[in-house]
């Protein structure tokens, strides 16, 4: 998994503590991350519909809906791609000792653990919304937390 999905899920979270545009450069400021680079994430964000680019002089990015209905793996899905974190190259069938084609006609033990991790990661990933985050931050840092980067992010104190 990339640095852009954490990137990305803090840039989420963040966004549920303000109602109007928060500019990337603010948020790049924020997590004292390049802005370029974080720009190209939030950028991903947008394509996959989770957040909007707003235009103009208060301009910035907001959340597109409810952060209970946006998941950890939509927010992985947008920065890594929707695609298999473990991808089989039937390695098995290469080498002195290969297996032919034939006798590969099942996933092998390896290709079958790696799925039923995968599928067990992605349900736990789509389980937990960004929500579900910013109510934890609000318990690991305090009532208030939010709000106080909230108020750090407004318009008035750019």
């Amino acid at each position: 998994m990339s640095g852009g999905v954490e990137w990305a899920l803090h840039c989420c979270v963040v966004l549920t503590s303000v109602e109007e545009p928060v500019p990337a450069a603010r948020l790049a400021q924020l997590h004292d991350v390049p802005p370029t680079y974080l720009a190209k994430q939030l950028q991903a964000l947008s394509r996959a519909g989770l957040v909007q680019a707003v235009q103009g002089k208060s301009g910035g990015y907001v959340l597109t809906r409810s952060p209970a209905l946006i998941t950890v793996l939509d927010v992985v899905e947008a920065i890594d791609g929707p695609g298999p974190a473990f991808v089989c190259t039937e390695i098995r069938q290469r080498g002195p000792m290969a297996s032919p084609p034939e006798a590969c006609t099942a996933p092998c033990a390896i290709s079958r653990a790696m799925a039923s991790a995968e599928s067990a990661w992605r349900a736990s990933l789509g389980s937990v919304t960004i929500a579900d985050l910013a109510n934890d931050v609000e318990s690991d840092y305090g009532n208030g937390a939010l709000a106080g980067i909230g108020a750090w992010l407004s318009p008035a104190d750019t």
